[in-house]
């Protein structure tokens, strides 16, 4: 079979999008930074509580600014957790970095914060964190001990925004963050970032890498009377006609995570008997953590459990998939040193993670259809 009932995801569409976009058309501003664009900022910083929020094309593109923010050179290390997609080292890889893999906690499944202290050397320049399927990583400690040997923190906010650590939003504890909205993510233009800034010292810099590493910002607002290349840097700004998708969204975001909780919360309830029954681990949400319901993942007993349940829903017409393969066992992660038996419980997690259907338009029946589809598979032996 190679179409689906239900499919992992449909990217959100509230029909509303499409008027902003004729908004931003009738502008005759579509490049980046017009009207949307900075509505979209104004949002994420009040909404936040950052020092500047800038949209970027991707969440690439953002960790790749803050590499250059950061003066990423060869020879300097950064720590990143194993279990996390290729975009959270490559940005720094790029820059001559040499990625530290860190191991995963077995139950947030975030970097394991207690692996960090052996990892650190005096080339460590930076801790890149995932905060994986929208909850936190343990902030307190991780920031404690980057204060103490004085290591930049970039949170890789991808699944995490409006997520908080302790009534804090994440994405506001690191000089750094960044957001996705990619197709697959809570709030989307189809692709798309932000680069969120808490230390006030990079906010002019990063405007200049922003825009091809010119002081063009500073021409707009009156301050030069001419723009020059100063800087390294790079195109990075959106189209204003995916930030006026984007906006529309932001509108409704009470509604989208709203609607997101429910899908989570479901699952949750209609599969904790089963699982428990079955030997199968369902997300750990700390008390203290919020989470912004971005998926709902499953960890099989073993690789053999987690593929004949994928063939199972696959019969069914319900597509499910696996997640990450960890960096340290890739190609490029073994050139930089990285070998089996290095993370341990990413290199399990990866052969025995499945994440089920997960979107906006999901609806009741669907939803009840992948719960009881589930339930229905006692056994893979």
């Amino acid at each position: 079979m190679t179409s689906y009932r239900i499919p992992f995801n449909r990217p959100t569409f509230l029909g509303t999008e499409t008027d902003c976009i004729a908004d931003s058309l009738a502008t005759s501003h579509i490049s980046g930074d017009g009207k949307y664009s900075k509505k979209c900022h104004e949002f994420l910083e009040l909404t936040l509580g950052v020092s500047r929020a800038i949209l970027t094309t991707s969440c690439t593109h953002a960790l790749e600014m803050a590499a250059l923010l950061l003066d990423i050179q060869p020879g300097d290390e950064v720590i990143v957790p194993s279990f996390t997609f290729v975009s959270s080292i490559n940005a720094f890889a790029l820059r001559g970095a040499k990625p530290i893999f860190a191991d995963i906690r077995p139950d947030t499944l975030n970097l394991d914060e207690r692996k960090l202290p052996s990892l650190i050397s005096d080339r460590t320049r930076a801790i890149v964190l995932v905060h994986y399927a929208g909850v936190a990583c343990e902030m307190d400690a991780i920031m404690a001990l980057a204060s103490q040997h004085g290591i930049a923190v970039v949170e890789d906010s991808a699944h995490a925004l409006f997520s908080r650590y302790k009534g804090r939003y994440l994405g506001t504890f690191g000089q750094l963050a960044t957001q996705s909205f990619h197709e697959t993510k809570n709030f989307t233009c189809g692709e798309g970032g932000a680069l969120l800034i808490n230390d006030d010292s990079l906010i002019e810099r990063a405007e200049i890498i922003r825009e091809k590493g010119t002081n063009r910002g500073r021409f707009f607002r009156g301050q030069v009377d001419k723009y020059t290349w100063v800087d390294l840097g790079s195109s990075y700004l959106p189209s204003d006609m995916l930030a006026a998708y984007l906006w529309a969204q932001f509108q409704r975001a009470d509604d989208i995570q709203a609607r997101r909780r429910e899908i989570w919360e479901r699952y949750d309830e209609g599969l904790a008997d089963w699982a428990s029954a079955n030997d199968v681990q369902l997300p750990t949400v700390p008390d203290y953590c919020e989470q912004s319901y971005h998926m709902y993942y499953l960890v099989l007993p073993s690789f053999k459990a987690r593929t004949a349940l994928i063939q199972h829903l696959k019969d069914r017409g319900i597509l499910s998939v696996f997640h990450y393969l960890p960096l340290n066992l890739s190609d490029m992660g073994r050139r930089y040193g990285g070998k089996a038996g290095d993370c341990p419980v990413a290199e399990t997690v990866a052969d025995q993670l499945l994440r089920l259907p997960f979107f906006y338009a999901l609806t009741p029946a669907e939803l009840d259809d992948v719960i009881s589809s589930i339930v229905a598979f006692e056994t893979w032996d």
